[in-house]
């Protein structure tokens, strides 16, 4: 049996035994590091999933509130605006009112326009008397200071 060589005593199949083990030690460590790494950043990724589909949940349902807020507006802003129509439909039936009545104003309206210009010429008239009034007492003063005495 000398051409077999037991594995306890060749120092080279030890060697190699151990760097083997060496290696494959070190090589599982690095597995597990690499795995511990890759679950960290399963997990972050997970979490950063999440935390985007949560924004992304709250931020559709952000804006679902938003639009049931802008509806209620948009309904409270009808009813003031349908109250304001009110008053405009009002004020138009007022004003139409307004006008039939100020019909029935415009004989008088003429009336006055003839009366005033009527006293406008009276007063030229009573300017131009004032003026010869002014004279003939102008007049009259003078002839009665040239009187012999």
């Amino acid at each position: 049996m000398a051409g077999k060589v037991e594995l306890g005593q060749d120092p080279l199949a030890e060697s190699l035994n151990d760097l083997l083990t060496s290696v494959s030690s070190m090589v599982k460590g690095q597995l597990q590091l690499v795995n511990g790494r890759l679950i960290e950043m399963i997990c972050t990724i997970v979490g950063d999933v999440d935390n985007a589909l949560s924004h992304r949940y709250e931020t559709c349902f952000g804006t679902n509130n938003l639009l049931e807020l802008l509806e209620k507006m948009n309904l409270r802003v009808a009813e003031e605006y349908k109250g304001f129509g009110d008053v405009a439909s009002g004020l138009r039936v007022y004003v139409e009112q307004l006008k039939a009545k100020s019909g029935s104003f415009d004989e008088y309206v003429q009336q006055i326009d003839a009366i005033d210009q009527q006293v406008t010429e009276f007063e030229a008239v009573i300017s131009m008397l004032d003026k010869y009034v002014s004279l003939l007492e102008s007049k009259v003063q003078s002839a009665y200071h040239n009187l012999p005495t």
